[in-house]
């Protein structure tokens, strides 16, 4: 079984990951990791944090020149802002130092953040204990955990690509294939170059109102073969394991897969996909509106997932709470934040994406070496190819 778990906080002294599950004898490309996290930091509308960090995966154990043991991969980000934080975020028991910023203390609960109900359900009277782990700065390992499963799963053709379609009121034309590298040349990460300048105005408006900005992104992956997932159990329907993992990124409120929501506003026969055969390619689908998906598992068409982000709701112009120690009514906390965030969650959710198509080719193919997944993964394909 393919697991990770994450810890750290956003201003602790480094981000952590174990992995767990992985074959022995893959290669690990550390360049492709750290350009993945590079991006995630990247976009149009991005705050002061991502000035201070520049984003490198360090590998703990579980790695030997750099090919993976069967060992748990344990991977860690430092924070560089941690030199700046410590006398706040030390570990260890401590008296806070007089000269502390009494801003670092927070009871002003940010409205849309978890600062409120997290602090309610872990009996916090310091909404900071809760924020720092809420904090989308954790997406930062989990990028780099999905860039591992990317390693895995190019060795089986699959490519996966995050993309966004929407900036606002400003909408793009989706076209659901992978791009070339050139779509990281704009700093929104959207293939629909003419929409790009629109998308800068909404989020230069956005900034100057004190103000936040969401978007619609995509998750492109092909190559996959039909037979990932399974209709059996619950919790094994690929599409509902996608969709957890997608909608545990921060600020995601909504995901579709293929024609999603549009669809149920046309009929049946506009929806469903059909079904043509050829010697060459075997069982195919001439459209793709189920988006790669039917019954939870693949069907060898590219997969197609959709997510909406809302505005970050951190505003330099902040919303009115209430202090959870006065009770009396305030302007929320304000923490260093993003105007949009789009194009980062793209990259997180193509990392989320991988990271789940890494866990099921597993589950299918098994394997303590990676030369044993490759050849049982080979006999898969020799069947439904010859069906």
């Amino acid at each position: 079984m393919l697991r990770y778990m994450t810890a750290g906080e956003s201003h602790g002294k480094a981000l952590t990951a174990i992995i767990e599950g992985l074959p022995a004898g893959l290669e690990v490309d550390i360049e492709r990791i750290n350009t993945l996290l590079h991006r995630r930091q990247g976009g149009y509308g991005r705050g002061g944090r991502m000035a201070i960090e520049t984003d490198c995966v360090e590998f703990l154990s579980g790695l030997r020149d750099g090919v993976t043991l069967g060992s748990p991969l344990t991977v860690m980000i430092s924070n560089r802002d941690w030199e700046n934080w410590r006398s706040v975020m030390e570990p260890t028991a401590q008296e806070m130092p007089p000269d502390v910023d009494s801003s670092k203390i927070v009871t002003k609960p940010r409205p849309g953040h978890a600062d409120l109900p997290g602090g309610l359900k872990y009996r916090q009277q310091d909404l900071r204990n809760i924020l720092e782990r809420a904090s989308a700065r954790e997406t930062a390992i989990r990028t780099a955990v999905g860039a591992i499963a990317g390693e895995f799963l190019r060795l089986f053709g699959i490519r996966v690509q995050g993309q966004v379609v929407s900036i606002g009121e400003v909408r793009t034309e989706a076209d659901s294939s992978i791009a070339g590298e050139e779509i990281y040349e704009n700093p929104f990460y959207c293939r629909d170059l003419k929409a790009v300048e629109a998308m800068k105005e909404i989020v230069d408006r956005a900034r100057a109102a004190g103000d936040s900005v969401g978007g619609v992104i995509q998750v492109i992956a092909v190559g996959l073969p039909p037979g990932l997932g399974s209709h059996v159990h619950w919790d094994r329907r690929l599409d509902g394991q996608l969709a957890q993992a997608v909608m545990s990124i921060p600020a995601i409120k909504g995901i579709e897969i293929g024609l999603g929501f549009a669809g149920a506003n046309l009929p049946g026969s506009r929806v469903h996909d059909e079904i043509s055969y050829s010697a060459e390619k075997g069982f195919y689908h001439p459209t793709n509106r189920a988006g790669g998906l039917e019954g939870g598992i693949t069907n060898g068409e590219p997969l197609v997932v959709r997510a909406a982000m809302k505005p970050i709701p951190t505003l330099y112009t902040p919303l009115a709470t209430v202090d959870i120690h006065s009770k009396q009514t305030v302007s929320a906390s304000v923490e260093r934040s993003d105007v949009c965030a789009v194009p980062a969650a793209a990259i997180v959710a193509e990392a989320a994406v991988a990271w789940v198509l890494a866990v099921v080719m597993l589950e299918k193919f098994g394997g303590d070496h990676l030369e044993e997944t490759l050849a049982n993964y080979r006999n898969y394909l020799a069947y439904v190819k010859s069906r």
